[in-house]
């Protein structure tokens, strides 16, 4: 659920606040959000998970690549197999001052334009109004 108008000026208040008393904390803090990931990114992301599999499954046969009774090229599949579902799964990163095409507060000004007469928005609009006297 999104939030109100109310409740995004007060969310913005705490964080100038913050910003204006601890900038160098408010900046480590602050990062990018994560967008979805697209379908080549997780086309790619398969096929490393592939590749990995692959590794697993060949140092596990193939006794060539063990040292001592470790199989090492069965961990470096492991790893590249983990590595392949964390890139598939996640997007990348969007600065802050960065447009999403997604964003939340387009999303809530294409509906609140959209809704115009809706019983909910006529009410959220009754309670700010009492709320801000």
């Amino acid at each position: 659920m999104p939030l109100s108008d109310h409740e995004q000026r007060m969310l913005d208040q705490i964080e100038s606040a913050l910003y204006a008393e601890d900038p160098k904390f408010a900046s480590s803090v602050r990062g990018g959000t994560l967008r979805a990931p697209s379908t080549r990114r997780r086309l790619q992301g398969v096929a490393l998970f592939v590749l990995g599999l692959a590794m697993l499954v060949a140092g596990v046969a193939w006794n060539a690549t063990w040292i001592g009774s470790l199989p090492v090229l069965s961990v470096i599949g492991f790893i590249v197999m983990f590595g392949g579902v964390i890139f598939a799964i996640t997007g990348p990163r969007v600065s802050k001052g960065e447009r999403v095409p997604n964003d939340l507060a387009a999303q809530r000004q294409k509906r609140a334009k959209g809704s115009g007469g809706s019983f909910t928005s006529r009410m959220e609009d009754r309670f700010r109004r009492r709320f801000d006297e």
